[in-house]
């Protein structure tokens, strides 16, 4: 029984109680919170339902527990209710009831732990959306991680996800980029706003080598121009084989520039302007984003006609809008956090929902630690840590997993001497290992002939067995909590303690009996067991985009 089947059965109960006259019928709640107590001593699970609705029907706490406890008692699948202190309910479930939770599981396979509460949400999920000015720093890399973990998690709860990145090629950030490559050709000093490291010499070189024709004894404009044209797609050549090589894939790579080629922002300011959003001052064109919450007002189109960074903003949720998209997620990084609220007005403006319509993700920094103390900047960058400095010190999985295991919300150091490690330090070796460890037992099993037939759940009855059964019921509502909230550390930090408990039965109950020994029932449970919890590893990890290796 999971967690979610025994809050059904509480709330069935509820019914009951209401259609036998038990209690009023007030209005009684969807689902009701149930949750592992500290202490198994208490049983498997508690309620604090009575203490919440007790004085709706004007009930002391534990009269309407012990009234409540009467109906569950009832059921097959619950072996004792007790009351304690002001009103908590503990549960204890049968053991047959729990361990058919098994049988859901090797059933549904690759898709136990999934839900369709975002079933017909069409959803775009923009992030990472680095400048093509550079490769990507360990900001951008922690997005990548975490905006993929999501990206699956939104796929898991039903949701038609589109992952799309924002090419930022419109503006004096590329006018930089192609003044440095141009500099680096003729061995000129990089300008002072300009870039510089190895990448943008090498980067040169190869834009130099490629040309048709002499660039470098074009006019100053025209020089610039071919190495920014050049040099562009060469860069984000780079990202795109970068982000693949890390397991991240976009359905869309949107350019910036395509906002004011088609005139889509002509449009979408005449929108606004309809809307009666929009006001001249001072020679500008504003957008009143006051009126939506922003602390001012924002220029639009300034006073010499030239569109401020805003206005291709308001394009792009437009644009986003008309594809049809009914969530539009937006993943920034922690320079940004004095975007939001304008952001937010933008969507307002538009007579949609923010937080809903439209909704921003802020992640926090990260730094790059060896034994706790910092490492040094890229030598290929310059200025930086990038994607492929991690990757190559600690590889994909270890770099994926120690990205997306910590809340986005806080600041991220990140040891290289602890992914390094191959010992239970290192949190993604740990459920690594208990998955592939899972898979060892399964092929001794074999090896015995012992198979997954005559399911006996009853047999499983050692504590090391009911708290393996008990995590493994947590999954779902784990992964739909990560949905609600944007957290995939949740599914991190659950993988990492059903690991442990894992470990913890491997260490209790065998599966294979010991030389000699009969076979008994318990030991095909015990298999039947094991292989539950291979499957909710893999789930679990499949999430993450990390792999769930057969053997280490």
């Amino acid at each position: 029984m999971t967690p979610e089947q025994l809050s059904s059965a509480i709330v069935s109960a509820l019914g009951r109680m209401a259609a036998d006259g038990v209690i009023g019928r007030g209005e009684l709640p969807e689902t009701v919170v149930v949750e592992r107590p500290k202490n198994r001593d208490h049983g498997d699970w508690a309620t604090n339902v009575a203490m919440q609705l007790a004085k709706k029907f004007e009930m002391t706490p534990r009269d309407f527990a012990s009234l409540l406890a009467g109906h569950l008692e009832a059921l097959e699948s619950i072996t004792k209710v007790e009351i304690a202190g002001p009103g908590f309910i503990n549960i204890t479930i049968a053991t047959a009831a729990s361990a058919s939770l098994i049988n859901t599981i090797l059933e549904e396979g690759d898709s136990f732990g999934s839900n369709q509460n975002l079933n017909g949400v069409k959803l775009n999920l923009e992030f990472v959306s680095a400048n093509p000015t550079g490769p990507i720093h360990l900001g951008g890399t922690r997005w990548a991680a975490v905006g993929d973990s999501l990206a699956r998690i939104f796929s898991f709860a039903g949701a038609e996800v589109t992952r799309e990145y924002y090419f930022n090629d419109h503006g004096a950030q590329i006018d930089r980029f192609a003044k440095s490559l141009l500099a680096s050709a003729r061995n000129a000093a990089a300008p002072e706003d300009g870039y510089s490291g190895q990448y943008i010499d090498e980067l040169a070189q190869q834009v130099f080598a490629e040309a048709a024709q002499d660039i470098l004894g074009l006019e100053d404009a025209a020089a610039q121009e071919a190495f920014r044209a050049a040099g562009v797609d060469l860069m984000f050549a780079q990202i795109r084989q970068s982000l693949h090589d890390f397991g991240v894939d976009f359905d869309v790579f949107f350019h910036e520039n395509t906002l004011y080629q088609a005139g889509a922002v002509e449009k979408a300011i005449a929108q606004l302007t309809a809307k009666g959003h929009m006001f001249e001052q001072d020679g500008a064109t504003w957008l009143r984003s006051t009126s939506f919450g922003d602390d001012r007002d924002r220029v639009v189109i300034k006073s010499d006609g030239t569109t401020a960074y805003i206005a291709g903003d308001i394009a792009y949720y437009l644009d986003k809008r008309e594809r049809g998209f009914d969530q539009c997620l937006y993943m920034l990084g922690a320079d940004h956090h004095g975007y939001v609220q304008r952001m937010l007005a933008i969507c307002a403006a538009f007579g949609d929902e923010p937080n809903l319509n439209m909704e921003i993700l802020i992640g926090q920094l990260v730094n790059l630690v060896r034994g706790g103390v910092p490492v040094k900047m890229s030598k290929r960058a310059g200025t930086v840590v990038t994607m492929e400095d991690l990757v190559d010190a600690v590889g994909v999985d270890a770099a994926r997993y120690s990205l997306t295991r910590s809340s986005i919300n806080s600041s991220l150091d990140v040891d290289l001497e602890v992914l390094s490690k191959k010992t239970n330090d290192n949190p993604v070796f740990y459920v690594q290992y208990a998955h592939a460890r899972t898979r060892q037992v399964a092929k001794n099993a074999a090896a015995h002939f012992i198979e997954r037939v005559d399911f006996q759940a009853e047999t499983l009855s050692h504590p090391s067995e009911e708290n393996l059964l008990a995590q493994l019921a947590q999954f779902p509502k784990v992964v739909e909590t990560a949905v609600e909230f944007r957290e995939p550390h949740r599914v991190a930090r659950y993988l990492e303690e059903l690991a442990g408990t894992y470990h913890r039965f491997y260490d209790n109950c065998r599966v294979v009996p010991l030389s000699g020994a009969d076979l008994e029932p318990v030991h095909r449970a015990r298999l039947w067991l094991n292989d539950a919890c291979t499957q909710v590893l893999a789930n679990g990890l499949d999430l993450l985009g990390v792999s769930a290796p057969e053997r280490m």
